[in-house]
């Protein structure tokens, strides 16, 4: 029932050809960073002066503040 129509033929003489067929290997996934290392540097530089900046401002008030007390 499960017979073939088509039989095998393997060549007597010559070169037999075989196809190799190349797989494709998958290589373990490489995590990335979502921010790059520059970035950070300039988000904390950016942080920094924001930071010295609120400093400034408040110590500009708290010397007006005396100023007009005395």
């Amino acid at each position: 029932m499960a017979e073939s129509k088509f039989r095998e033929v393997l060549p007597k003489q010559g070169m037999l050809a075989v196809e190799d067929v190349s797989t494709m290997v998958l290589c373990k996934p490489k995590l990335l960073p979502l921010k790059s290392v520059t970035l950070e540097k300039l988000e904390k530089m950016q942080r920094e002066a924001r930071e010295t900046i609120q400093q400034q401002e408040q110590f500009a008030q708290e010397s007006s503040k005396s100023v007009t007390v005395q």
